[in-house]
C-alpha cells in the first residue's frame, strides 16, 4: 500500500529552533563563511524545502519496500524502482541540493543548522532517498582534503552533473573494526593506484539514476602498517574521469550482491568488489597517507544524519499517531466508563493514549532540540575561521561530545518509541494501510550502522572524554548549571529546574563513578557504557527543553492562538520530560557504583 500522504512535517518547531531559541538570524545567517540569507528568505527557503518533500519526495517512501532495487549479476548495475528515480530527480531539479553547498561551489551557503533542519525534512519524508545524496557531500569532503588537480577534476563535475557518492569501509571479515580492514593498493604512478579487495553494507554502493558514482574508499597501501593508521583514503569512481572531465572507460569496481534486509529497503545496500578482473583504479585523496583522519569528516556527518533520521522519524510518526487519536472514536471517557449510555469519545481523551502522545512529542522535540543546539556548534565553529581560533576549538570538541549522544542516543530511543506511534494506533497500526510498521522496520538499522550503540559509548568515554581528560564535559554540565542558578523561566519552572538539577548530579556522580570503575577493569566501559551516554543525552535534552519553555513562556501573552497553542505545548513537553523522564537518572549513579564484573568472569556454557 502507498503511503503518499504519509510525511507530516514539524517545520514550526523547526522554526523555534532555529529563530527563537538559537537565533541564527543574528548569531549566523548573512555573516561569512555563509551566503548572504537573511531570516525572512530563510523561512522562505525552508517551507518550500517542505512542499517539495511532501509533494515529490514523499510519494515514493513505499515504492522501494515493494519493489526493491534490483542487481543485474552479469553487469553489476542496481535498478532503482521508476518512482524512487522520480523523487531522486526531484531534489536536484527543484534546487535543493544547494542549500548546504558553500557559495564557491555555487551553493547557498546556509549554515549547518539550517541545513540540518531542512535535511530533518527530507529524512522524515523519505529516509532511504536521502543516502542517495551523499553525492552531495563529496564534493564538500574532496574540496576540503584533494590536491588542487583533484578538486578541479571532481568537486564542480559532481555536483553540476549530479554524481552518486559513497563512503566504502566495512569489509566481511573486519566489520566494525575499520583498523582490521584488508583491501589493498598498489601504486601505479602519481596519485594513481590499484585498489584490490571485497567491501561489504555499502549503502548505494551503485544505482542507475546517475551517470556515475564516486567511492571514498579505504584501503590499505602495500608496505603500510596494520590497524587503522596504516589505511589510506582514494577517490574511486563508477567510470574514470579523464583530464579533459569526460567520462572514461568502466573502471574495475562492481556490486556483486545486494542485501536483502528487514526494512530500508529501497536503499541499495552492496556488496562491492574492487580489481577483480579488471584493475579499479583510484586517486590518493590529497596524495597523502591519512584515510582514517579523512574519512572521519564522512563518518562525522553520517553519525549526525543517522541520529537526525531517526528523529525525523519519530516526529512524523508522532504526527501521525496525533492525526489518528484525534479521529478514531472509542470508548466512554474512563470517568464514565460504568454508564453504558455515555457518549463514546475519541481515543486522545483516554489517559494511556495522551501518556503515550506526550512521550511521543517530548522525545522528538528533545531529539530535535538536541540536534539543533549541537548544529549551531558547528556554525559557530564555522563562523570563527575554523580549529586555529581558541574558541572554535572549544565548540568543535563540544559538537564532537555531542555526536555519540545524537546518534546513540536518538537511534535505540526513537527505535523504542515508534513502537509507542504504533501502539497508539491499537491493532490499525500493525497494518500497512499506516506508515507506522514501516517506520519501525526502517528505522532499526540506525541503531547498527555508522557504530552500533554500543560503539558510540567507547567513542564518548574513550575518545571523547580521555581526549581532554572530561574538560569538554565539565563545559556542558556548566552550562546546564549555569541554567539551574539563573532562574531562567521563573518560578512557573521551579519544579522542572529543580527536577534537572538532582539529574545533574546524578550524571556527574555516575561518571564520577565510572572513574573509579576503570581503574578496576575497562570492561566497566562497556558494561555501564551505553546507561551513561542515554544518561547525558536526557540531560542534555531536559536542559533543552527547560529553556525552551522558558522561552515559551516569555512569547506566550499576546500570541495568535495557534503560536499560544504550539507554546503551551512546549512547555507541557518540558514539564514532562522533566516530571517522568528526568527523575530516573537518580538510578544511574547506583547501576554505575554497583557494577560488577560477574558477566566477564561467566564460562561461555553458561550463555
Amino acid at each position: 500500500m502507498a503511503h503518499a500522504n504519509h510525511y507530516k512535517p514539524n517545520l514550526r518547531d523547526t522554526f523555534f529552533n532555529l529563530f527563537e531559541f538559537l537565533d541564527i538570524g543574528k548569531a549566523a545567517l548573512g555573516k561569512k563563511p555563509f551566503g548572504d540569507l537573511d531570516e525572512a528568505t530563510a523561512r522562505q527557503t525552508l517551507e518550500s524545502y517542505k512542499q517539495i518533500c511532501v509533494d515529490q519526495l514523499a510519494p515514493s517512501f513505499s515504492a522501494g519496500d515493494h519493489e526493491p532495487p534490483r542487481l543485474d549479476p552479469k553487469t553489476g548495475t542496481v535498478t532503482l524502482p521508476a518512482e524512487l528515480k522520480k523523487s531522486f530527480a526531484a531534489y536536484f531539479e527543484n534546487g535543493l541540493n544547494q542549500l548546504e553547498l558553500p557559495t564557491h561551489l555555487g551553493g547557498l551557503g546556509a549554515p549547518p543548522s539550517m541545513a540540518w533542519g531542512a535535511f530533518e525534512m527530507v529524512l522524515g519524508s523519505n529516509a532511504a532517498l536521502a543516502f542517495y545524496f551523499l553525492g552531495n557531500l563529496l564534493p564538500r569532503i574532496i574540496d576540503r582534503t584533494a590536491t588542487e588537480a583533484q578538486k578541479a577534476l571532481y568537486c564542480q563535475r559532481m555536483i553540476d552533473r549530479r554524481w552518486g557518492g559513497t563512503m566504502v569501509l566495512t569489509e566481511p571479515d573486519a566489520g566494525s573494526d575499520v583498523g582490521n580492514a584488508r583491501a589493498k593498493a598498489k601504486h601505479v604512478k602519481d596519485d594513481v593506484w590499484e585498489i584490490e579487495g571485497v567491501k561489504r553494507f555499502i549503502t548505494n554502493g551503485d544505482f542507475d539514476a546517475v551517470e556515475n558514482i564516486i567511492h571514498l574508499v579505504l584501503a590499505r597501501p602495500e608496505g603500510a602498517g596494520g590497524g587503522t593508521k596504516g589505511l589510506s583514503m582514494f577517490i574511486v569512481p563508477k567510470f574514470w574521469v579523464n583530464a579533459d572531465g569526460s567520462l572514461g572507460e568502466r573502471n574495475g569496481v562492481f556490486c556483486t550482491n545486494l542485501a536483502k534486509k528487514m526494512g530500508l529497503k529501497s536503499s541499495a545496500t552492496c556488496e562491492m568488489t574492487f580489481g577483480d578482473g579488471k584493475p579499479a583504479r583510484g586517486l590518493l585523496v590529497g596524495n597523502v597517507h591519512e584515510g582514517i583522519k579523512q574519512m572521519f569528516h564522512v563518518i562525522e556527518h553520517a553519525r549526525m544524519a543517522v541520529g537526525l533520521k531517526s528523529a525525523a522519524t519519530l516526529s512524523t510518526a508522532y504526527l501521525n499517531a496525533l492525526a489518528y487519536a484525534k479521529e478514531r472514536v472509542q470508548g466512554p471517557d474512563l470517568m464514565n466508563a460504568r454508564d453504558k449510555n455515555a457518549k463514546k469519545v475519541s481515543i486522545i481523551h483516554h489517559p494511556d493514549v495522551r501518556r503515550m502522545l506526550m512521550l511521543q512529542k517530548s522525545h522528538a522535540e528533545g531529539m530535535r532540540a538536541m540536534i539543533l543546539f549541537t548544529a549551531s556548534l558547528q556554525d559557530e565553529v564555522e563562523l570563527l575561521g575554523g580549529h586555529h581560533d581558541e574558541r572554535a576549538a572549544a565548540a568543535d570538541a563540544l559538537n564532537d561530545l555531542m555526536l555519540p549522544l545524537i546518534k546513540g542516543y536518538c537511534s535505540e530511543k526513537g527505535y523504542e518509541i515508534l513502537s509507542v506511534s504504533l501502539q497508539t494506533l491499537g491493532g490499525s497500526g500493525y497494518l500497512q494501510d499506516y506508515p507506522m510498521e514501516q517506520y519501525i522496520r526502517d528505522q532499526k538499522i540506525d541503531t547498527l550502522y555508522e557504530g552500533t550503540t554500543g560503539i558510540q559509548s567507547l567513542d564518548l568515554i574513550f575518545r571523547k572524554l580521555a581526549k581532554d581528560g572530561g574538560a569538554t564535559l565539565q563545559v556542558l554540565l556548566g552550562r546546564i548549571r549555569a541554567t539551574i542558578e539563573s532562574n531562567e523561566g521563573g518560578e512557573a519552572l521551579a519544579k522542572e529546574r529543580e527536577a534537572l538539577s538532582e539529574a545533574l548530579t546524578n550524571v556527574e556522580m555516575a561518571f564520577g563513578h565510572l572513574l573509579e570503575k576503570l581503574g578496576e577493569s575497562l570492561y566497566h566501559a562497556g558494561l555501564q557504557g551505553n546507561r551513561l551516554l542515554f544518561g547525558a543525552a536526557e540531560l542534555v535534552i531536559g536542559w533543552l527543553l527547560i529553556r525552551h519553555a522558558a522561552v515559551a513562556l516569555s512569547k506566550r501573552a499576546g500570541a495568535s492562538k495557534d503560536d499560544a497553542a504550539f507554546y503551551d505545548g512546549k512547555i507541557a513537553s518540558a514539564r514532562f520530560f522533566a516530571r517522568e523522564v528526568l527523575p530516573n537518572l537518580a538510578m544511574l549513579p547506583k547501576h554505575v557504583s554497583g557494577s560488577t564484573l560477574q558477566l566477564m568472569e561467566l564460562p561461555e556454557e553458561v550463555f
